[in-house]
């Protein structure tokens, strides 16, 4: 599992909390919502996971599988089935896409890649996202749309095969029909991975409507203040969180 124990952090410049005794655990299988009004740390969450170096941990732990990654850089949370679909993915001149998912898959095995077996692999996904398979020898995000640069990520997902997954806004700058095709990707990756655990931070319950996760929690404060099923994001979507009671925390195996 992965598990954050009273995690409090801040950027490395500062000493004011972002994150303030915040705890989670999302087991094998589980899909987890992360809501919360902006500047609440949605996104400052996913970054300190995976160990972004503007970050620092002030307090608390992150554990994964039982073992702490604190001290773990970034590519070695990687390697430990950690992966992070970016809010906005990284352009990086130069660099095909062919040649850098081939150089992470290397070394997130350990092993060298087959070549043609993993273009074909490679071709094969792309065909399941809508993506010109000539974009596998393009710059990384270099020219895409910001629906070519989502899709993308998704595959990145599909050829690594992280076991725990972190989408951060995945469905700003989609379309409904590019949204509807990612999360069919993400969707059928959980299927034939039964114990991959998702966790999803959005403003909208639009695309949980495709991934139906099993917790919706509302971050304010720099901690979760409520937990309940996907009723409690379309509550939000009607009311705000002004008019949500976020005064009582609810512990979600209650």
């Amino acid at each position: 599992m992965l598990k954050i124990e009273k995690l409090s952090c801040s950027l490395s410049d500062s000493n004011t909390n972002i994150l303030d005794d915040f705890s989670l655990e999302l087991k094998e299988g589980e899909k987890h919502v992360i809501m919360g009004p902006n500047g609440t740390g949605k996104s400052t969450l996913a970054k300190v996971i995976m160990g972004h170096y503007k970050y620092k941990v002030t307090n608390g732990d992150i554990l994964l599988d039982g073992e702490s990654i604190i001290d773990l850089t970034v590519d070695e949370r990687a390697k430990r089935g950690l992966f992070l679909c970016m809010q906005d993915p990284t352009v990086i001149d130069g660099v095909s896409n062919s040649e850098f998912l081939r150089t992470a898959k290397n070394t997130i095995t350990g092993e060298k890649v087959n070549l043609y077996s993993f273009i074909k692999d490679m071709e094969s996904s792309m065909v399941d996202l809508s993506l010109d398979t000539s974009m596998l020898h393009r710059s990384l995000n270099m020219g895409f749309s910001g629906g070519e640069k989502k899709k993308n990520e998704i595959l990145q997902m599909k050829v690594l095969k992280p076991k725990y997954i972190i989408l951060d806004e995945l469905d700003s700058g989609l379309d409904v029909d590019s949204l509807r095709i990612v999360c069919d990707n993400i969707n059928k990756y959980l299927e034939e991975n039964k114990k991959v655990a998702l966790l999803i931070i959005t403003h909208y319950p639009r695309i949980l409507e495709y991934l139906k996760p099993d917790f919706v929690h509302v971050l304010k404060d720099g901690k979760i203040q409520k937990s309940g099923d996907i009723n409690l994001a379309f509550e939000i979507e009607k009311s705000g969180y002004n008019d949500i009671d976020v005064g009582t925390r609810i512990d979600i195996d209650e």
